[in-house]
């Protein structure tokens, strides 16, 4: 469950031991419910993703007017792993990237 009307995730992708790539992503809530998934990526300019759909194994994102990705989803498999997938289209043809995610413990070591 969200803490603090917030959740809060951060992604970086790494080649050859460099970081590549790297995003914040926050959903927050608002007077009026949830607002969407608010995205920043690196070296681009912040997008906000509208919750079209809510159930107990999905959430559904979509900015129709961004160039890629239009829908993000994230989706709870029934080994009870997250699946996080972007869709949209890249110059008129569609494309989709998954993005399987895994729980694993945090452990903090002084």
């Amino acid at each position: 469950m969200p803490a603090g009307g917030s959740m809060l995730g951060v992604s970086r992708t790494e080649r050859n031991d460099k970081t590549v790539f790297f995003e914040f992503l926050r959903i927050v809530e608002e007077e009026d419910g949830w607002s969407g998934l608010i995205a920043s990526p690196a070296g681009q300019e912040t997008a906000r993703f509208e919750m079209i759909d809510f159930g107990t194994d999905q959430v559904v994102f979509e900015n129709p007017d961004h160039d890629f990705p239009q829908r993000i989803t994230y989706r709870l498999t029934a080994d009870g792993k997250l699946l996080g997938r972007i869709e949209g289209n890249v110059n008129g043809a569609p494309r989709t990237v998954d993005f399987p995610m895994t729980r694993v413990a945090c452990v903090f070591e002084e």
